[in-house]
């Protein structure tokens, strides 16, 4: 009997070691999927100098009542430089008209010494933009301020479409006595180097 109770021991130890571990398979829980780590949107490329042209219309409103307006076209050269989401410029433009004023007055070219400060969307550059311009006239050249907005668009890599608007402020044309303000919409597209 002793032999019974002993195998039966036996039997119950290995019985409950066999039922001690899992029938199935273990389950594994995957881990976790990683968080996502944000990824810096530093917006497009705008540092480099660039070269174009522009087209528009050119409105004078004379101090002494006469105005006129008409096309003007020209050129600009300017570099850029884009902190990342800030970018800040200078530029150089000409611009050629016939304004005419009556009375033999006529406004021919306006040159401008720009500074450019801007928001990088990307492909889209929006900026604020201001300094020195200079018209000549039939009465003489005067030298006042400007400022205005713009918007450019990034075709490619090197090209640039875009368009301004400046709000011009001219005090005496060639001593005259004679002052204007004129507001300029043009249409530009630039080769960025």
């Amino acid at each position: 009997m002793t032999r019974f109770v002993a195998m039966t021991a036996i039997a119950a130890v290995m019985g409950s070691a066999a039922f001690a571990g899992n029938i199935s398979e273990p389950v594994v829980e995957p881990a976790p999927a990683p968080a996502p780590v944000p990824v810096a949107n530093d917006g497009g490329d705008w540092t480099g100098f660039y070269l174009g042209g522009q087209i528009g219309q050119l409105d004078v409103d004379a101090t002494n009542g006469a105005s006129g307006d008409d096309a003007a076209y020209g050129v600009h050269a300017g570099y850029n430089y884009d902190f990342g989401r800030f970018v800040l410029g200078g530029e150089l433009d000409y611009d050629t008209t016939d304004v005419d004023l009556g009375g033999g007055a006529t406004v021919d070219s306006v040159a401008r010494a720009k500074v450019k400060a801007g928001y990088d969307f990307g492909n889209v550059l929006a900026y604020v933009t201001g300094g020195v311009a200079e018209a000549d006239s039939s009465l003489g050249s005067e030298t006042g301020e400007f400022y205005g907005v713009g918007l450019a668009y990034q075709v490619t890599d090197q090209w640039q479409i875009g368009g301004e608007v400046l709000e011009h402020e001219f005090d005496d044309f060639g001593n005259s006595g004679v002052g204007a303000d004129a507001t300029s919409v043009s249409l530009r597209a630039s080769f960025k180097f």
